[in-house]
């Protein structure tokens, strides 16, 4: 089971786009060390009242082109780009998706916050991690695995457990879709600060960063 492809003359701007795709995961698992699954693509067409059309097949789907097909290999940590090749190419025009809570857990925040924390993180020379920033409005700040579990004891730790904080943990058994993938065909996921060799395999530990993202959650407008 799987994407069916079709047996047409592919052009080169196709081939292109597809090359394009591996070489992009091969650098998340070469360059980065993280590992990779190929995930679902939203269609154009509707799978029901007022829903999108899922490329997993699934008529009822709860997450259209937002979640892993799961008959799809993962592609592990160190994977080359042939080795990348030979898994997507029965997977084309998948979306990129990163496992979540192995070299990284996530914490989730609006996006216009999450730009706000981001500079004020910098100017006070504290160590941040990868940020991406999704077409839904959400921004990912890549922080050290365990965050998502211990997140509420920070806030209760720093005074923010009784604020009411559009801010949340991601962690084991979550995935997110990675630049430069679409996202539930709302438009393509990119970075606010791309990884970098430092914190791809290091990103800092979220007690570091907790409590300038629950300020700014907390100041910020609904």
């Amino acid at each position: 089971m799987g994407f069916t492809i079709g047996r047409e003359t592919r052009s080169g701007s196709r081939r292109r786009g597809r090359m394009s795709d591996c070489t992009t995961v091969a650098e998340y698992t070469g360059l980065w060390g993280w590992a990779v699954v190929p995930g679902a693509r939203a269609g154009s067409g509707t799978a029901g009242a007022g829903a999108r059309a899922c490329s997993c097949g699934d008529t009822a789907c709860r997450a259209p082109g937002a979640h892993p097909l799961d008959f799809a290999p993962e592609v592990p940590a160190g994977a080359s780009l042939d080795d990348v090749t030979k898994t997507w190419s029965e997977f084309p025009g998948a979306a990129v998706l990163l496992p979540v809570g192995r070299t990284f857990d996530v914490i989730e925040v609006a996006e216009a916050a999450g730009r706000r924390a981001l500079v004020r993180l910098e100017r006070m020379g504290l160590p941040v991690g990868p940020v991406a920033a999704t077409p839904d409005g959400r921004a990912h700040f890549f922080v050290a695995p365990g965050a998502a579990a211990e997140l509420p004891r920070l806030l209760y730790r720093m005074g923010w457990d009784d604020a009411d904080l559009d801010l949340r943990g991601l962690g084991p058994g979550d995935h997110i879709t990675a630049p430069p993938s679409d996202l539930a065909g709302l438009g393509p996921v990119r970075w606010l600060r791309p990884p970098a060799l430092d914190t791809a395999l290091a990103p800092p530990q979220a007690r570091l960063l907790v409590g300038t993202l629950a300020y700014v959650a907390h100041r910020s407008p609904a």
